[in-house]
């Protein structure tokens, strides 16, 4: 096939596709074994999508003419699908270390929040910084998710609770989709907690009545582009009427359901997102077995977040449970300033010793199930043909290793590749061949 394309990776020693017929999603069964090649070689194209994908000696005669912008020999390497991280919280200011050493003491999430800490400390010094300065850091930050290998990112605003604030907040989102090669997913979260001075009823009807016909405004004038609504739904936080009146009110307006569930106290909120046709929930520590059931039938996605478990010391989510049942579990790291971390193969890690995955599972949780949880399944996920080429490559010739060695992804990613273009390379790596 002649002409010109962006890049050819040749004679990698795996090829993990994922998938390979085309699936929206892998439950229990399709997870346990995944799609894999071997001795194999991908093409991507000027348009950043996968051209062709197979045998090494296939490719090398099936695009014996061509030229490409960059080629990399992957011999003794394995490429993978770029990671997805399906719940972040990575625009705020003031970080959260000294609470650390209290819920190492023994302070529990709702005393540090009720004491004025938590949230509302994060919101106080979101409110304060400018749009500038909070770009700064979040572009930091994606930049340190794309280096541990993620090339799509769920990112949440929330610590503004005010409308300027939650405003400020999807701008930097928005202007990061714009300007940095990494896939976004924004998700408006202005009920993250009740502003101080309001009660949750009040602080749902501002969302309804002044939030959401803003977003709807910005949306039409193509200033702000919004994929997700959300909402924490908690004891304490938002019940489940508030929580029901926000999120068909931002279904109503284009918005998919993606929001925070039974984390700390049982809600009945994977019952409610069934309901409701929430694409996904997250956390579910504490969720139903109805619950539970109700998600699998409602094909509603389950983001768990196993780092949240880990540091706040909370009974972990039932990963093997919700697997048996068939729902569609995905992964996220959720980073923010009680979660601090931007690694997807720390999180998978800790997924399978944890929460009883196998690594099979949590790559496709990390991958093609993280992406439906978004609703971009179709373009991410997985390796295959027509699908955006978003890559990790790794200096092993077993992918597993990307999970096994916990806090080894420094080491062992050479590069992450978005729309086929590289936009990070390990400094051990040598410069591209081209021709």
């Amino acid at each position: 096939m002649a002409g010109r394309h962006r890049l050819l990776l040749e004679n990698a020693q795996q090829l993990v596709l994922v998938c390979g017929r085309g699936e929206e999603y892998l439950r229990r069964e399709g997870a346990a074994s995944l799609a894999v090649l071997q001795e194999a070689s991908l093409v991507v194209g000027l348009d950043g999508c996968i051209k062709a994908v197979g045998r090494a000696d296939v490719i090398r005669h099936q695009f014996s003419g061509a030229t490409f912008e960059r080629v990399i020999d992957c011999s003794g390497k394995c490429v993978l699908p770029g990671l997805v991280d399906a719940h972040t919280h990575p625009v705020w200011a003031g970080d959260r270390v000294h609470e650390f050493a209290m819920k190492l003491a023994g302070a529990s999430y709702m005393e540090i929040h009720q004491a004025g800490g938590g949230i509302h400390f994060t919101v106080e010094h979101t409110r304060k910084a400018t749009e500038e300065e909070l770009f700064h850091t979040f572009k930091h930050r994606l930049e340190r998710m794309r280096r541990a290998g993620s090339t799509l990112v769920e990112c949440k605003s929330g610590y503004g609770l005010n409308l300027e604030t939650e405003l400020k907040m999807l701008r930097v989102i928005e202007r990061a989709k714009q300007s940095m090669d990494i896939g976004i997913s924004s998700t408006y979260c202005g009920a993250h907690s009740v502003p101080k001075g309001k009660t949750a009823t009040e602080a749902t009807d501002d969302i309804i009545n002044n939030h959401l016909p803003k977003l709807k405004e910005l949306k039409l004038s193509g200033e702000i582009h919004v994929n997700n609504i959300d909402v924490f739904c908690e004891k304490g936080v938002f019940d489940l009427d508030s929580t029901r009146r926000i999120l068909q009110a931002g279904k109503d307006i284009g918005l998919q359901i993606n929001f925070h569930g039974d984390e700390l106290h049982p809600m009945k909120s994977a019952e409610l997102g069934a309901e409701l046709g929430a694409r996904a929930i997250s956390h579910l520590e504490e969720v139903s077995d109805e619950g539970i059931m109700a998600m699998a039938r409602a094909k509603c996605a389950a983001v768990l977040l196993p780092t949240t478990a880990y540091m706040l010391r909370l009974k972990q989510p039932q990963a093997r449970k919700m697997l048996e049942e068939g729902v569609i579990v995905a992964l996220g790291s959720d980073f923010n300033p009680n979660a601090y971390c931007f690694s997807m193969p720390m999180v998978m890690h800790l997924a399978c010793v944890n929460m009883k995955m196998s690594m099979n599972e949590a790559l496709a949780a990390a991958t093609i199930n993280a992406a439906y949880a978004l609703g971009k399944s179709d373009t991410h996920g997985s390796i295959e043909t027509g699908k955006q080429g978003d890559l990790v490559i790794i200096n092993s010739s077993r992918w597993e290793h990307l999970i096994y060695q916990f806090g080894g992804h420094e080491a062992l990613i050479d590069y992450v590749i978005v729309k086929g273009k590289v936009i990070y390379q390990n400094e051990r790596c040598g410069t591209m061949s081209s021709y």
